[in-house]
């Protein structure tokens, strides 16, 4: 079967350090707030407006950023992506089918809890449901990917 848009299958194990290290990462910079403090230095950015009548407002300017939770994302982003959607050793049609219903169903579900966060959670505890958001589609697909490729082989033996 041509699957023009999946990665190799050797990509997988690589797509599961760099998400797994992204994960980790991510879920020690939360628990710990550490705001950034790592890793500070000068960064572009395309539009700066920190404070009203602040000098340094306006596009293309440099900052200083702590840039951690900008590495987090990128990895888990990346991770999820390699995972997701690199090739498994025998990529049949089945395998196209519960790819295909399990990032429907990612998308869906995704989007019930986004409803269900605009109704019920509000402040900047909601602003963390967003951040969070940014990541859900990517792991509910791989979760219900994996858990039907897993069940389907059960269920065949």
């Amino acid at each position: 079967m041509k699957t023009h848009y999946l990665l190799s299958n050797n990509f997988k194990i690589i797509g599961w350090v760099i998400l797994i290290l992204g994960l980790l990462t991510g879920i020690i910079f939360y628990k710990t707030i550490l705001d950034g403090e790592l890793l500070q230095t000068n960064v572009l950015v395309l539009y700066n407006s920190d404070r009203f009548f602040d000098n340094n407002n306006g596009f293309f300017k440099i900052i200083e950023n702590g840039i951690l939770d900008e590495i987090v994302a990128i990895l888990i982003i990346v991770g999820g992506l390699i995972v997701g959607f690199s090739k498994e050793k025998i990529e049949d049609e089945f395998i196209f089918q519960l790819r295909k219903t399990s990032l429907v169903w990612a998308i869906i579900f995704n989007y019930i809890v986004l409803i269900f966060a605009i109704v019920f959670v509000y402040n900047m505890t909601f602003f963390e449901v967003l951040i969070f958001n940014m990541f859900t589609p990517l792991l509910f697909f791989i979760i219900r990917f994996n858990f039907l490729k897993y069940k389907s082989r059960n269920y065949d033996e």
